[in-house]
């Protein structure tokens, strides 16, 4: 198929006039494995409706196989021993409450958008680039607990069967693959299929307990512990928190819900509500048996780092049931249940994650199952590095960051969309987003920025063990206020095209059809471009949401630093460079505060601030040096641009001129072979008109030819002229009596109303100006009798508009093409099969030489209006 059919029918706007580089669209072809939607599974597009096939059940079945995750209970194990039963029960119970309040509008406009984790974020309140950060925030959750989870299958099978860490790590981390590459199909199966004996296993020693010891449950709550108090119950819950960000793993499935029409109600909202925010409900319940099955393991004699392990309160548990070797195989086979089928969705939601994060930052997308594969080799090497080891400071602190982001995002999705200062549809597309949005990116900003301080001590020890809590409050806060402070600006760069004749169009780079949700109009290159080649297109520079005004919004949406006479370029260059080194010194932060969480001695911290102080200055060459190096590059890309849309287009006016030149030929031939058989008719008719016996009829007949042989020599005249441009006389004309005489000798002259104001006058060329109103007559005359059942109409106006005097053409016609429209005046273009194309192009010609112009005013269904202006007489 040719590529550039994809624009014929679709709904384009007209050419852009103000800067169009004119540019061919360099075709694009994927991978196999990327345009294989069934491993691909529209990891950075919107879900279509064909890919949801899905039924409610099945994908509630799915995205709760991922609750299977050990995490849970090592959480729940961890925060009994640090802070005591009563403190995580109540953790548990606020944190379950909060957790499914803030999950549940993303999970709801998930649903309704058919959009990840990654694409929501870049429509609530981020923009394009700035969910990139948010995209490497969850690709670290999700790389953080793929390795957690396959530490805890490493330790089961070491404990089972001696088998030695790293080989376990290799196991666990290569167990997915198969299920995880193949997308959603493979894992709904698997998750469907290991469902039960995943309940079975989990609920067995439970039974066996309560049958054995009926008062456990009870003993267990009334257990002795640390004082209870604020600051463990802020401890608890700032390592609860980051469990918030496990609704993006649960969304990645929700996307692909069916419509709400093609289901029942209570279904659709059972299968969201379920698989959504009610993820909370059965990890809230895993949290408190881990914690449960850590105290009757550590009451019975077990050590408590071993205690807290999976395998070793597993072990404990299910000797309830079985002797200590087979309680221990049953153990471990319960293990390897429960982490393939959470590893499998960590897996899933972080190449996910990683497509989007590299999609933005490189423009580069090898395919997701390529990022599934390396996230997989990162979290073996985390699987090696003792992660487990660290488990609640990496989850402090990463909290943080976590509710920072979920902070502006409620904030956009359960603030501001009912209020309406937030587009109510979900927009991911890079062609209609800025690039920064001042509302999510500040109000995260401010949120992590505060929650780390506060958790590096500076507020005291309270409000360092909520920090976390502090974080999502103020991130929600300041996203409100900026949010009502822009009013709904900056939300989107440009209005997004709508193509209103079809369901799906051919993307004109890669030639794959899509549905219209997932295309774009690329005024780049003036045709449709799908959204994935949209993000991976490196040469526009988002051409498409330049500023066309004077004093308009910079489109990229980053706040642009206005200091006192500092050039823009200048402003421009060191507000990246301060965005650059504070991203870096965030980095180096972050590892400074797990190192002074995890060390004990003073001057080891004091040797730490020390390099961190003293990492400043390189950071900050570094910023500086990374900056001007992209200007450097994409002022060479500019340039390089720029030529090649002035040597296209020198190519296309040598191409038209030589084009031009041979009609100009012709028409020289053709005007100067018609004049001698012309003349011939004119003297035939000089002499026909004194012969004797001419009847009034006859009289009538000749004045008739004597003015079509005057039309012409006219129309010769002007094919003259369209060869060699010559110069013009101008005379005084009443315009209305005038237009009134060029009406009545036209032959539908009849069916043309005139609508000229009395003693309208205009100094123009009567001969050329005639053959261009009678030209656009004609056009509208045409267009209108070419529509059944519809009475033709040709409205002729004319007005004055400041200096100039409009000549405006209506007719009631079926209107032009877009593809016709944005050409409609370029030389040899027609919609006539006996056309040659240069009537519109002689009338602008006319306009010009009377210093105005020509133009389609309107055209669309109900007809098209034609302008013509001309210098209006002082």
């Amino acid at each position: 198929m040719n590529r550039h059919s994809a624009i014929e029918g679709a709904d384009l706007p007209p050419r852009d006039e103000t800067g169009f580089p004119g540019l061919e669209p360099t075709p694009r072809s994927y991978q196999s494995w990327v345009a294989d939607e069934t491993i691909e599974d529209y990891a950075l597009r919107y879900a279509p409706a064909s890919h949801r096939r899905w039924s409610p059940t099945t994908i509630t079945h799915t995205a709760l196989g991922g609750i299977s995750f050990l995490a849970l209970e090592a959480i729940g194990a961890a925060l009994t021993i640090s802070w005591g039963v009563h403190v995580t029960v109540v953790a548990v119970l606020i944190a379950s409450v909060f957790i499914f309040v803030t999950s549940l509008p993303i999970a709801y406009h998930v649903a309704r958008a058919n959009v990840d984790m990654d694409l929501l974020t870049r429509g609530a309140g981020f923009g394009y680039i700035g969910s990139a950060i948010t995209s490497l925030i969850y690709a670290t959750y999700t790389i953080i607990f793929f390795a957690l989870e396959g530490v805890i299958i490493g330790q089961a099978l070491l404990v089972c069967f001696g088998l030695p860490l790293p080989l376990g790590y290799l196991l666990s981390a290569l167990a997915i693959l198969p299920v995880a590459s193949r997308g959603m199909t493979a894992i709904s199966r698997f998750q469907v299929a290991t469902q039960l004996p995943w309940i079975v296993l989990a609920l067995l020693p439970f039974a066996a307990i309560a049958w054995a010891e009926p008062d456990a449950a009870a003993r267990w709550l009334a257990a002795p512990g640390p004082a209870f108090g604020l600051l463990s119950l802020g401890g608890a819950i700032g390592v609860l928190c980051a469990l918030t960000l496990q609704i993006g793993e649960q969304v990645d499935y929700l996307r692909f819900l069916p419509p709400r029409e093609a289901v029942t109600r209570l279904r659709w909202w059972g299968a969201l509500i379920l698989a959504g925010p009610g993820w909370i409900l059965i990890g809230g319940t895993k949290i408190l048996m881990g914690s449960f099955l850590v105290w009757l393991a550590i009451g019975d004699g077990m050590a408590p780092e071993f205690a807290v392990e999976p395998i070793g309160m597993f072990w404990h548990a299910y000797e309830y049931l079985f002797g200590p070797r087979t309680a221990l195989l049953v153990a471990t086979v319960y293990i390897l249940v429960a982490q393939v089928k959470i590893n499998v969705t960590n897996a899933y939601a972080g190449s996910l994650a990683q497509s989007n994060f590299f999609l933005r930052v490189a423009r580069y997308h090898p395919g997701r199952l390529i990022w599934l594969l390396i996230h997989v080799a990162i979290s073996c090497a985390l699987m090696l590095m003792g992660v487990f080891a660290t488990l609640e400071a990496v989850l402090a602190i990463y909290a943080n960051l976590a509710l920072a982001w979920l902070g502006a995002i409620f904030a956009d999705l359960a603030v501001l969309k009912p209020l309406r200062l937030s587009p109510a549809r979900i927009e991911f597309r890079r062609a209609y987003l800025p690039d920064f949005n001042l509302v999510g990116c500040g109000g995260m900003a401010l949120g992590a920025l505060a929650g780390l301080a506060l958790y590096a001590g500076l507020g005291g020890p309270i409000a360092q063990a909520w920090s976390a809590p502090i974080a999502f409050a103020l991130s929600l806060i300041a996203a409100t206020g900026l949010g009502l402070m822009r009013h709904g600006r900056g939300f989107i760069a440009r209005e997004p095209h709508v193509f209103r004749r079809r369901s799906r169009c051919d993307c004109a780079i890669c030639s794959h059809g899509y549905e219209t949700r997932d295309m774009a109009y690329c005024t780049f290159y003036e045709r449709p471009i799908c959204s994935l080649c949209c993000s991976l297109e490196p040469h526009c520079r988002d051409f498409c949401k330049r500023s066309r005004t004077p004093g308009a919004v910079d489109p990229a949406g980053a706040p642009a630093l206005r200091l006192h006479r500092m050039p823009p370029r200048l402003g421009r260059r060191a507000w990246q460079v301060a965005a650059m080194f504070a991203v870096l010194m965030a980095g180096l932060g972050m590892l400074y505060l797990i190192a002074r969480h995890l060390s004990a001695s003073l001057r080891a911290m004091q040797v730490v601030a020390h390099v961190f102080l003293g990492s400043a200055p390189p950071l900050a060459l570094l910023a500086f040096w990374a900056v001007m190096a992209n200007e450097r590059r994409r002022l060479t890309e500019e340039d390089l641009i720029d030529a090649l849309r002035r040597l296209g287009s020198t190519q296309r006016e040598l191409a038209i001129r030589q084009r031009l030149a041979a009609v100009g030929e012709v028409a020289a031939t053709i005007s100067h072979e018609l004049r001698n058989p012309l003349g011939t008719i004119t003297s035939s008719v000089e002499v026909l008109s004194r012969s004797p016996g001419l009847g009034p009829d006859a009289e009538e007949d000749v004045q008739r030819i004597r003015r079509n042989i005057a039309r012409c020599s006219r129309i010769i005249d002007i094919l003259l002229d369209f060869a060699r441009q010559g110069a013009h006389e101008t005379v005084p004309v009443d315009l209305r009596d005038w237009l009134s005489g060029l009406v009545a000798e036209h032959p539908a002259g009849a069916h043309v109303v005139l609508e000229v104001p009395a003693g309208m006058r205009l100094r123009c060329d009567p001969a050329r100006l005639q053959f261009a109103i009678r030209n656009l007559i004609e056009n509208g005359w045409q267009a209108a009798e070419s529509v059944p059942g519809r009475e033709p109409r040709v409205i002729l106006r004319a007005f004055r508009d400041g200096h100039r005097s409009i000549i405006e053409i209506e007719d009631n016609g079926p209107g032009l093409p877009p593809e016709i429209r944005a050409r409609a005046f370029d030389p040899l273009v027609t919609t006539k099969a006996s056309g040659v194309g240069l009537g519109l192009s002689l009338v602008r010609r006319v306009a010009e030489l009377h210093g105005g112009d020509a133009w389609i005013e309107r055209t669309g269904p109900e007809g098209t209006v034609m302008r013509l202006s001309v210098a209006a007489q002082p």
